[in-house]
């Protein structure tokens, strides 16, 4: 999914992981607005149901929402292909009840994906959306040193992968999408990027 050559403007797509969350996501949500940025959410399941309304916040403010897992379980590479069907029909199952909004796209929990999560995607038809700039946001690095790790060798079409779930992503993001802003390059949503459906 990370082909660029279909991409014709100098774009890139933001995404957060781990949302929403009561603290983050509405900082976050601020400085998009800010910046005119765009941006997709990979929402986790138990997040979803505890804060629905900030779902519909990030949908209303034109960004697009993914499926992260419903216990994003620190186990889910060694999950059943059952199970992992199950955790994630029970996210879309919940977004589509509360949002009115059904995804079609999973981010991977930790990045992991074996035989049976493949087969479980089959299963649900949703689409895997993995990212080509890891910003390690969520590791002991300083925010300098996660902004340099982004900003080093950003290029068209770069999916760049962050959460909404820390003070320093905030302070990161707002000095990213001013980096952005300077050379000319649009953060949209994944749909945005890649011309296909986020929801249905």
């Amino acid at each position: 999914m990370n082909s660029n050559k279909n991409i014709k403007k100098n774009q890139v797509s933001i995404t957060f992981d781990d949302g929403p969350n009561p603290e983050f996501t509405p900082l976050v949500l601020k400085l998009l607005k800010k910046y005119n940025a765009k941006a997709t959410f990979f929402c986790i399941g138990q997040n979803i149901k505890r804060y629905p309304e900030l779902v519909k916040d990030c949908i209303q403010q034109g960004h697009s929402i993914g499926n992260h897992t419903y216990s994003h379980s620190n186990y889910f590479g060694f999950l059943s292909t059952k199970k992992v069907i199950s955790e994630l029909q029970q996210t879309n199952t919940l977004t589509k009840k509360l949002i009115g909004v059904t995804m079609q796209f999973y981010r991977p929990a930790f990045g992991v994906t074996n035989p049976r999560i493949k087969r479980a995607l089959k299963t649900t038809g949703l689409q895997s959306i993995g990212w080509s700039i890891r910003s390690l946001d969520t590791t002991s690095r300083s925010a300098d040193k996660v902004l340099k790790r982004i900003t080093k060798k950003i290029s068209r079409g770069d999916i760049i992968l962050l959460h909404d779930t820390s003070l320093k992503t905030i302070v990161v993001l707002e000095q990213l999408l001013l980096f952005l802003q300077q050379q000319n390059i649009e953060s949209v949503t994944i749909d945005s990027l890649f011309k296909i459906k986020a929801h249905a």
